[in-house]
């Protein structure tokens, strides 16, 4: 890299420091939008111990679930099991710290660990086991309880188009975590489909400005569908 410039040559170059008991926030919803190949990377280069904040765990043989099965998982904070059994296995035995976070709450952690904010509150998971320990105050008559926002060492993204300054465009769904998750990252690595030439990108179109992104690689996806529903003819 040099100067603006975020491109890189090599999956390798762009996990390059990530270590042993880091704190990585993926973007992706299931499937959908998935860093699919930084994943691969990670599970390659067999750090361990790793906290891992996610929607979910993807499915076992694919996305964030290749590094279950590796056991490169110490702690995963997400919003449900969802369709993994290998997960499920894992925090039923008690082989696997798990966090349960309401989802919208989990968004959150993101957006204000990007945007500096420490701690915020927020009505959802009062008096539930989501809230037990936590500080609660009451706004307007209603109880709310403190939540901590979350900062990653790496956060790892997929996005859809980019320029080579690192400004990113989503494309649908898979605009899910990935635009909360890139701003949380201490070291931000986007993977895309496609890099275009500096200026091809209109300005009012894009999602995530460049200053947010460290490392930016172009890769080719399987996007794997983790259910498919098919009507009758």
């Amino acid at each position: 890299m040099s100067g603006f410039n975020k491109v890189v040559g090599s999956y390798e170059e762009a996990l390059a420091g990530l270590t042993d008991n880091m704190t990585v926030i993926a973007g992706g919803f299931g499937l959908c939008g998935i860093p699919e190949n930084l994943i691969k990377e990670i599970q390659r280069q067999k750090t361990k111990g790793l906290t891992l904040v996610s929607n979910n765990c993807g499915v076992d043989d694919f996305g964030l679930g290749l590094l279950l099965g590796e056991r490169q998982i110490k702690k995963i904070v997400a919003s449900y099991v969802g369709e993994n059994a290998e997960f499920e296995r894992q925090m039923m035995n008690g082989e696997l710290q798990v966090e349960l976070t309401p989802q919208g709450t989990l968004a959150e952690k993101m957006r204000a660990g990007g945007a500096g904010i420490p701690a915020f509150f927020t009505a959802t998971g009062y008096g539930t086991p989501v809230g037990e320990g936590k500080e609660v105050r009451e706004f307007g008559g209603r109880k709310y309880i403190l939540e901590e926002s979350i900062r990653g060492d790496f956060a790892i993204v997929k996005a859809y188009k980019a320029d080579p300054y690192g400004n990113l465009i989503f494309r649908k769904t898979a605009r899910n975590f990935n635009p909360l998750a890139a701003t949380a990252g201490k070291i931000t690595v986007v993977e895309v489909e496609e890099i275009v030439p500096l200026g091809s990108l209109d300005p009012d179109q894009i999602h995530t400005p460049g200053i947010y992104v460290d490392r930016l690689i172009q890769g080719t996806f399987e996007k794997r569908i983790e259910q498919r529903t098919l009507s009758q003819g």
